[in-house]
């Protein structure tokens, strides 16, 4: 069986070739590429992120990347977000008083944790939602995680028509946020699976094996 294709999008952010070395060890093919026609045509697409809100949506803008992140969950095309990389697929950012619009795949505002210590940096469990397919086996797990800001209030109102997605938590300083999401084709983490040791690597392989 020929292993699916996965697009890492590079628009000049995130921990890149970590990766897809992770992604490529998890059993896909792998192509580093700002292709438009490439990344919808991919059978996953893994958006990375690292830094600013604001300058991770210009950069990913300035590829049409909110365009193939929208046509590709249009058609039922899975995509997973990392790190800045699931806060921009939320409405907005606010860093240092800054607004910022994201991709609004989600409603929710991407916020300065309020915990003693900032950033949030190093090794931390999650609540994983009930039913998870990205933590079968790895629920009890700890991965690795920093960031200074996050969800921490989730906005999404469900009905009976739509399946309601799960949502995952982390707690940091006593203030919880949100860790990760899995929402139809749309998939997120707040942590890093690629620097999460084989709980990440277990992680990627559930996205992954998906994708067949």
């Amino acid at each position: 069986m020929t292993a699916p294709s996965v697009v890492v999008l590079d628009y000049g952010s995130g921990n890149l070739r970590s990766a897809v070395r992770a992604v490529e060890r998890a059993g896909a093919r792998v192509t580093l590429t700002d292709d438009f026609d490439a990344a919808l045509a991919a059978d996953g697409l893994l958006v990375p992120g690292v830094g600013a809100y604001e300058s991770c949506m210009r950069g990913l803008r300035a590829i049409k990347g909110d365009r193939i992140i929208g046509r590709r969950l249009a058609g039922g095309r899975p995509v997973l977000g990392i790190c800045v990389g699931m806060q921009i697929l939320f409405a907005r950012g606010v860093e240092h008083g800054v607004e910022t619009d994201g991709c609004d795949e989600w409603p929710g505002t991407v916020e300065r944790l309020q915990a003693p210590v900032v950033p949030h940096m190093g090794w931390n469990t999650v609540e994983a939602a009930p039913g998870s397919q990205l933590f079968a086996g790895v629920e009890d797990e700890r991965f690795y995680f920093v960031h200074s800001y996050g969800v921490r209030e989730w906005e999404l109102v469900t009905n009976d028509r739509t399946a309601a997605p799960l949502v995952t938590w982390a707690e940091h300083g006593g203030d919880r946020f949100v860790a990760a999401v899995e929402n139809g084709p749309l998939w997120a983490t707040q942590f890093h699976p690629e620097k999460s040791g084989d709980a990440g690597a277990a992680l990627l392989h559930n996205w992954v094996r998906t994708l067949t």
